[in-house]
């Protein structure tokens, strides 16, 4: 039995050192120590022993065993540390080698045109305001002058989203509520997103209007043009003139269109500007009295002056882009004519 014993940790032994990796090892735990292992069966032929024998016969097992158990731990960390230096060599990096560049973003051009013209008014003391996109009908027309049935309302082409309740479809109801909460004089730009029932090459369901507010004593459409002026230099170039031409809007009276000259051609007629020279960029006038009156203004003593424009028209004129669905496209080639670094 002795030789039996010895003949099994030799076997043990070698086989253990030829063990290639860890899994090979855990294959040999279970084939000499496992629950079917051929140690564990020498236990089975204790019932072959004779009683005053077993007690030696326990000890050898039980020390051939740990003697395997041993031998195996020991091997089991030669592997491991073969194992991981392996695995370290296999996933070294060369820190010689150029690193991957990371692709950094840039600023939208929606948002580049909306922070000029915010530094631009911001310049002339406005301060920014900014209302919420989901609005009541009362402020986003009755207190702009344009009631139930005003003809006006099919212009607007709004979402309603409930009983009273629309999708803003100008950033005017902003200026609403400033004068509804605050005294003259008031001097701000209001800016975010609107929404009307309209989409081709030149508009869109959602867009970006930027609109101001001035309202002090004696307010003329001298001083709307004036700003004006100033604004157009900053957004397009020194060179760029304004013109006011008379128009219609429910919330103003007198009311104009605002053009400038072409950014392209400077005034001189091209594809752009169909030849014209001049290019419409905004609607605004003197804030009609029935608003001021709506908001609490007395308007015997106060007048104003309001304007409001698109975002995408500004960046469509300024960049030459042809059709305003490019800019939600998220087309990285197109993004990328702006990064400004």
């Amino acid at each position: 039995m002795n030789e039996k014993l010895k003949l099994l940790l030799e076997k043990a032994q070698t086989e253990t050192e030829n063990a290639l990796s860890t899994r090979d090892l855990q294959d040999l735990k279970a084939k000499f120590l496992g629950k079917s292992g051929e140690i564990t069966a020498l236990m089975k032929e204790m019932r072959n022993i004779p009683p005053e024998e077993r007690s030696s016969f326990g000890k050898l097992v039980n020390d051939l065993k740990e003697e395997v158990a041993n031998l195996f731990s020991i091997r089991e960390k030669t592997l491991k540390d073969k194992e991981l230096k392996e695995q370290l060599e296999k996933e070294a990096v060369d820190i010689t080698l150029p690193g991957t560049k990371q692709k950094m973003g840039s600023i939208h051009p929606l948002n580049i045109v909306k922070n000029e013209i915010i530094s631009a008014f911001a310049g002339m003391g406005f301060e920014i305001f900014e209302g919420p996109e989901i609005e009541t009908d009362y402020y986003c027309f009755q207190a702009l002058n344009i009631p139930k049935d005003h003809p006006a309302r099919d212009m607007q082409d709004t979402f309603y989203i409930g009983n009273d309740i629309v999708l803003r479809s100008q950033t005017s109801t902003g200026q609403v509520r400033v004068m509804e909460n605050k005294k003259p004089p008031i001097k701000i730009l209001s800016p975010g997103r609107v929404y009307r029932a309209d989409d081709d090459a030149s508009h869109s369901p959602m867009f970006h209007q930027c609109e101001g507010l001035v309202v002090d004593k004696g307010v003329s459409l001298c001083d709307l043009q004036g700003l004006l002026n100033e604004f157009v230099k900053v957004v397009f170039d020194k060179e760029t003139k304004t013109r006011l031409r008379p128009s219609y809007f429910p919330f103003t009276e007198p009311s104009v269109e605002v053009d400038v000259t072409c950014s392209k051609c400077h005034g001189k007629g091209c594809s752009l500007c169909k030849g014209t020279g001049w290019i419409e960029i905004l609607g605004a006038g003197v804030v009609n009295k029935k608003v001021l009156e709506n908001c609490g203004i007395d308007s015997n003593e106060y007048s104003g002056l309001a304007f409001g424009l698109g975002l995408e028209r500004i960046a469509m004129i300024k960049y030459g882009v042809n059709d305003i669905r490019t800019f939600f496209e998220n087309n990285v080639k197109f993004l990328k004519q702006f990064d400004r670094r």
